[in-house]
């Protein structure tokens, strides 16, 4: 439930952007597959993937996060 929460909230962010899961995964070192089982909530993103992520999207952690997490890194 938390990888979905996640993943649906990285797939938002990233289709704000205006990048596609290819471009995204390309960008960050990553195959399509992977962040497309991250935005499904099949997969949860490593801390070092969540920074590149971040990063690149040019958003905070606290962005990111789901609104119950938000809380969590206050």
């Amino acid at each position: 439930m938390e990888a979905e929460k996640w993943g649906r909230r990285i797939r938002a962010f990233r289709k704000l952007k205006g990048y596609t899961q290819e471009g995204f995964a390309k960008k960050l070192g990553i195959s399509v597959s992977i962040i497309g089982e991250i935005e499904r909530g099949n997969r949860m993103p490593t801390e070092q993937l969540l920074e590149k992520i971040t990063t690149l999207l040019h958003v905070t952690m606290e962005d990111l996060a789901p609104p119950e997490e938000q809380e969590i890194h206050k």
